[in-house]
């Protein structure tokens, strides 16, 4: 099996700096994939505001996607497409291509997610679609997955950008103390930020998730 991802910037018209952003987005990344190397070929910017990365299982793409949310920055956010189904090289002098079902089917669960936000879920940030052919068992686990998305993307976007890094960090292996002094506030305030914001629980699922995945 073969994990497609496309992503592109949530409001990116609205970035008082475009290029910033990118930097910002491109650090992030790097970051992400260097302290928690899940991907096969990690996100890089393609055409306009799209990245694309490849994953080799499911748990892999939805781990490190959520550690991404976690990770960037305040008022900078990315939706994703996911897609199962192969994926092939296309010959090209210039640069590395791909093209496959994956890919197509990662194009229309970024659109799912993009219709999704607009309309009866703004929270929606994260979408799988299974190309043509896959498995029954394959098709349930694609059901169920989403069903995850819904409920985890709304945890995150209510989040606060110090509840997104706390959350990151403890995930890290840092400890409340050591997160505490880096925020300038006390342990117990600490505790209770990634308790009241959801952020145990995301945790325990992300751990979960990640120790399916191996």
């Amino acid at each position: 099996m073969v994990v497609a991802v496309i992503a592109d910037i949530v409001g990116s018209r609205r970035l008082p700096d475009r290029s910033e952003a990118q930097r910002l987005f491109d650090e992030t990344i790097a970051r992400v994939d260097g302290e928690h190397p899940l991907a096969e070929r990690g996100l890089r910017p393609t055409v306009g505001d799209e990245q694309q990365g490849v994953y080799r299982a499911l748990e892999d793409a939805l781990a490190s996607l959520l550690l991404l949310q976690l990770a960037l920055p305040d008022g900078i956010e990315f939706r994703f497409g996911v897609g199962i189904g192969q994926i092939h090289p296309v010959e090209s002098e210039h640069r590395s291509l791909s093209d496959g079902p994956g890919w197509w089917a990662a194009r229309e669960a970024i659109e799912i997610a993009h219709e999704r936000q607009q309309r009866a879920v703004p929270s929606s940030r994260t979408w799988i679609v299974g190309a043509p052919g896959q498995a029954e068992v394959m098709d349930a686990e694609i059901a169920v997955s989403n069903m995850y998305l819904l409920a985890r993307d709304a945890i995150v976007t209510r989040m606060s950008g110090r509840e997104r890094r706390l959350a990151y960090g403890r995930f890290s292996g840092l400890s409340q103390r050591a997160l505490a002094e880096q925020e300038g506030i006390t342990q117990p305030a600490v505790s209770k930020a990634l308790h009241a914001s959801g952020a145990t629980a995301l945790l325990d699922g992300l751990t979960m998730l990640m120790g399916g995945a191996r």
